[in-house]
């Protein structure tokens, strides 16, 4: 990894090179992670965009690209591959998200790869894994989360299994931990020199996040009789008068009953006894139920400000930009017209920062073609043959 060459950029990854193979949901997240961190990410596209930028929009408004640099290429012209092969001997970092075998049918497979560039860490995304009876096998979010065992332990108790929609396989299963995989494969390649490949499974990402569920389950404390599975009256989400939600969560004995007590409740008959006695858990859910449905949300933010109650209302995006706090923070920016979270975490000393607005298509191809030696000439030959494509807007 090279000093930060540009005066623009900031951050601890400033210097460090990344080629993104353009995909869909994890790929993307990581390569913002590394960008908002300041690394140089070199997003190659082709001409008819992908998924994603068809359903989230592209160009300046496709939250994930912020950051980066944008080619429009062709990656199945003959005359492409060996400039891909030079920009693969020049950057740190590989990122692809495409089924087993596709970059290998491309000619970019890690074995090729390495041998052009020995340091290069080779990060591969995928639902199911690079082995395996399901490799080559399509999938969503939802379904790398259900056979990992995790949108089960999703479900409202008694209810239907569910999760928050591509947050547990594709963004934290997914795109984090494959940037933390990056980030082991970077420093062990100081030490050693060489580089690796990374194989991040969607699916063995969520079953990781939710490694505490089945420390649970080994004690026999899931699903029924579990303070977090929505089974417990003092660990779930309410309806409020105004058809808005509170999420309540006193877990620890000294906030539940300060909750008590702050509700009135502390000589109920249906609150008398132990707090983890689950049979009385059905009877207190029930009350609760209705007395959060008695007032509106403001009313019960009211009561529980400024306590340690762990009562909080359950905002809409548009809300949460809003809140106090998130205000205080800066926790959410406005790119190009897209409201969206800042870059996290917090580094003290060389901290993230949105280097800038997500590229139109192509926006970047003269420019990164000329960074290669090529000529002006030479670019326009490869446009005529439909190699690559320039900036066209969205």
């Amino acid at each position: 990894m090279n000093t930060c060459p540009s005066p623009t950029r900031s951050g601890p990854l400033c210097g460090l090179k990344v080629l993104e193979f353009a995909g869909i949901g994890p790929g993307p997240f990581c390569g913002m992670l590394l960008a908002d961190m300041g690394a140089e990410v070199t997003l190659l596209e082709r001409a008819g965009g992908t998924f994603a930028s068809q359903l989230f929009g592209g160009g300046r408004k496709a939250v994930a690209n912020r950051g980066k640099k944008s080619i429009c290429i062709d990656l199945k012209n003959p005359e492409i591959r060996p400039l891909v092969l030079r920009m693969i001997a020049e950057t740190d970092v590989l990122l692809e998200g495409f089924r087993p075998g596709v970059m290998e049918r491309l000619g970019f497979g890690p074995e090729i790869c390495l041998q052009a560039n020995p340091r290069l860490v080779y990060g591969r995304m995928t639902g199911w894994g690079q082995s395996g009876p399901l490799a080559a096998r399509a999938g969503h979010d939802a379904n790398y989360a259900a056979l990992a065992g995790m949108l089960d332990s999703g479900r409202r108790h008694g209810g239907a299994p569910w999760a928050p929609p591509t947050l547990v396989g594709d963004m934290g299963g997914g795109g984090l931990l494959l940037a933390w995989g990056i980030a082991c494969a970077l420093i062990e390649a100081q030490k050693s020199g060489q580089g690796q490949v990374i194989d991040a499974a969607m699916c063995e990402g969520a079953a990781l996040l939710g490694h505490g569920l089945f420390n649970l389950e080994a004690l026999g404390e899931w699903q029924g009789q579990c303070a977090i599975d929505s089974s417990a009256p003092f660990y779930d989400v309410y309806a409020c008068a105004d058809g808005l939600w509170l999420s309540v969560c006193p877990l620890e004995p000294q906030f539940y009953v300060s909750f008590l007590a702050r509700l009135q409740l502390t000589e109920d008959p249906d609150f008398q006894g132990a707090q983890y006695d689950t049979a009385r858990w059905p009877r207190m859910k029930a009350r609760l139920t209705t007395l959060f449905a008695s007032q509106p949300r403001t009313h019960w933010e009211d009561l529980f400000a400024d306590t340690d109650d762990c009562v909080w209302p359950v905002l809409t995006m548009a809300e949460a930009r809003q809140h106090p706090h998130h205000q205080a923070r800066a926790s959410f920016i406005e790119l190009a017209g897209v409201a969206q979270p800042a870059p996290a975490p917090r580094l003290s000393r060389t901290p993230a920062q949105v280097q800038e607005a997500p590229p139109v298509l192509g926006e970047h191809t003269v420019e990164r073609l000329q960074a290669l030696g090529l000529t002006a000439a030479e670019i326009e030959r490869l446009v005529a043959l439909g190699a690559v494509s320039l900036m066209r807007s969205t």
